[in-house]
């Protein structure tokens, strides 16, 4: 080997495994984040994270996941679909009493102040394993965004809430048919406030090495 291939393996190989570090960062760093910015994230970058996203695996290449992102003017109609379906399922009262009426414009309040809330839905199939497939593919997709997210300063929180599986919900906002679910509700900004690290069980306690 001569000593410009030298150099310039030992360039790719830096680069190779500055990458390395990075990713491992990132997937060690990034946080749920539960307090939001004021401040929008730019359309342009919010199409480049969910970009980065459908890299996730995907049997056959179905991509099954969709995203429909509520926004601005737009999480308003959103928002009140919420109220709603937490009314028809019980998780809120129906009566007009000021403790009910303060607890329901609080909660408005707070998921309006949220940027972006995208649904993160797909196309079910009969068969159950190719759905298990698909439902996989979509939560790495997810987490996909999440990471992606977390390298441009933005932050998500994953949330599986009960409206997500009122059919009547996913009607009113325009997601339509017997055969589509609701995987999740990313909620997005720039963080406000990023959580501690609460670190994670030793990976001996979960693994299992079969040799023989």
């Amino acid at each position: 080997m001569t000593n410009r291939s030298k150099h310039c393996y030992a360039i790719c190989k830096n680069s190779w495994e500055g990458n390395v570090i990075s990713l491992l960062n990132t997937i060690k760093n990034r946080r749920s984040i539960h307090t939001f910015k004021e401040q929008e994230v730019e359309s342009k970058l919010l199409r480049e994270i969910f970009t980065y996203a459908s890299y996730a695996p995907t049997h056959y290449m179905k991509e099954p996941w969709k995203i429909k992102m509520y926004q601005g003017k737009g999480k308003g109609a959103f928002v009140d679909e919420i109220l709603s379906s937490y009314e028809r399922i019980g998780m809120l009262q129906t009566n007009s009493d000021m403790k009910t009426i303060k607890m329901k414009d609080s909660m408005k309040q707070f998921l309006l102040a949220i940027p972006h809330h995208a649904v993160i839905y797909f196309k079910t199939e009969k068969d159950p394993i190719r759905y298990e497939e698909d439902y996989a593919a979509v939560c790495a997709f997810i987490q996909n965004a999440q990471l992606a997210a977390w390298e441009y300063g933005v932050g998500m929180l994953w949330t599986i809430t009960p409206y997500m599986h009122e059919k009547e919900f996913a009607n009113n906002i325009g997601i339509k048919g017997n055969d589509i679910k609701i995987a999740a509700v990313l909620q997005i900004g720039y963080p406000k406030k990023i959580p501690r690290d609460k670190g994670r069980t030793p990976i001996d306690q979960k693994l299992e090495i079969v040799v023989h």
